[in-house]
């Protein structure tokens, strides 16, 4: 195990869509055929208002370090809107609820039959995994452990007062954790859970994390800017300890002389007691970024301030993507918090913070563009008229086939002629003038 290493890695800008989901299906047991894995569709996978994958792979070995074995754990992550999910696939445009089935407050003085202020929905919506993932799960996968006996598939969770629907051939039982049901799904055959329209005061409270975390940019301009993260222990009692791991690209140049760990709170420790170690490992230019690690503390109920100044790197034009003026994402930090068997945390738990839009300095893309132009039209000028030098016969006018020179010089003398008298005539004329007055 002392020869095993610990890799990240990250991709800050990627549109997850259908082509990723193939993929992830695909390294299942079952494909994606059988199990809660029938109920990932891509229309309703995508259209969650907030949805992510992962896959973890990590080393398993006995004590003796004897037939090591790799194991992955596929997660996907989905926050559903009910009403939006229950809407069907031939009519998904939101319209508004029918006058018979709004429901009105008739306390109100303008209460009539064409005027109406609903009222505040009381009870939970009902729902069923038809109508939030447009499927229900067909059969179970690998639904046995090692000594053949059934494992439970799937749980929810929700009070234990709230009524729960589910196909026949399931079997329910209590789980570990406070208000868990788990069902043993049927080997064949469909299941389906429907949870009626209930009393939405009985909810589930949502455990509290061990570290909240935010993370942004500071500064303005062009040339230099700031990263700025906020870490907060909620716990009133408990000191917690955690590993905050940085991946920087090559173009963002951190000054290490200006990182600072400070409290915000009244209780102000040092930052020796807050950064108890750093790893550092500099970027190469276009070779390999930034990685930076540090094992940080912070103490109970404080928020601790993490900060450093960095440089912009001015890029080469060719190493701009189409929409430079966007920006460039900057992948989010991830943090592990140590394993604390005495908070009910046995194993490692792992946050990320909200990837960044780094604004480098643009060119003006325009430029080149006019220079083309510019260029082209010169050159085109240059070689027509070289070319036609070059390619043009000259000839006399006499010299041409079917031409009468002798016309031509008849006609102009004519015209000469025409103008010269022209011209004399009107003299003569001025010249009578005069003398008769």
């Amino acid at each position: 195990m002392s020869k095993l290493h610990l890799l990240h890695g990250t991709l800050p800008r990627e549109v997850v869509c259908t082509e990723n989901l193939t993929p992830f299906l695909k390294l299942l047991p079952c494909k994606g055929k059988a199990g809660i894995s029938t109920l990932l569709d891509g229309h309703k996978l995508f259209d969650a208002s907030w949805q992510t994958m992962s896959i973890d792979v990590r080393p398993v070995c006995p004590e003796d370090a004897s037939g090591c074995i790799v194991e992955m754990e596929q997660t996907v992550n989905m926050v559903l809107d009910i009403e939006r999910s229950k809407r069907p696939y031939d009519n998904p445009i939101p319209r508004p609820v029918p006058t018979e089935e709004l429901i009105c407050d008739t306390s109100k003085p303008y209460s009539s039959s064409d005027a109406c202020y609903p009222l505040d929905i009381l009870s939970a919506q009902s729902w069923t995994l038809s109508d939030l993932f447009g499927r229900r799960i067909k059969g179970s996968c690998l639904a046995t452990n090692i000594l053949g006996q059934p494992t439970e598939s799937l749980c929810i969770k929700v009070p234990h007062k709230h009524r729960i629907d589910t196909s026949d051939g399931s079997i329910e039982r209590i789980g570990s954790l406070k208000n868990e049901r788990c069902y043993v799904l049927p080997s064949t055959g469909l299941f389906e859970i429907t949870l009626p329209q209930q009393d939405s005061q009985a909810v589930v409270s949502r455990p509290i994390p061990p570290l909240y975390a935010s993370r942004s940019f500071t500064g303005h301009g062009q040339e230099r800017g700031g990263v700025q993260t906020l870490l907060t222990n909620p716990s009133p009692d408990t000191t917690i300890s955690f590993v905050y791991f940085e991946t920087l690209p090559w173009f963002m140049k951190p000054f290490i002389h200006t990182l600072k760990a400070q409290s915000i709170t009244s209780l102000s420790p040092s930052q020796e007691d807050i950064i108890t170690s750093i790893y550092y490992r500099p970027a190469l230019d276009r070779e390999r970024g930034t990685q930076m690690e540090l094992q940080i503390t912070v103490p109970p109920a404080s928020t601790v301030r993490l900060t450093y100044d960095f440089e912009k790197a001015i890029l080469r034009y060719t190493e701009y993507p189409p929409d430079a003026n966007r920006g460039f994402d900057v992948a989010p930090a991830i943090i592990r918090i140590h394993p604390d068997p005495s908070r009910q945390r046995p194993e490692a738990e792992y946050l990320r913070t909200t990837s960044l839009l780094l604004s480098l300095p643009t060119p003006d893309f325009s430029m080149p563009y006019n220079v083309i132009i510019l260029t082209s039209t010169v050159m085109a000028l240059a070689f027509g008229s070289m070319y036609n030098l070059l390619i043009r016969r000259f000839v006399g006018a006499d010299e041409m086939e079917g031409y009468d020179f002798g016309k031509v010089k008849a006609r102009i003398r004519g015209r000469l002629a025409g103008l010269r008298d022209r011209w004399f005539g009107r003299a003569r004329h001025r010249d009578s003038k005069k003398k008769t007055q």
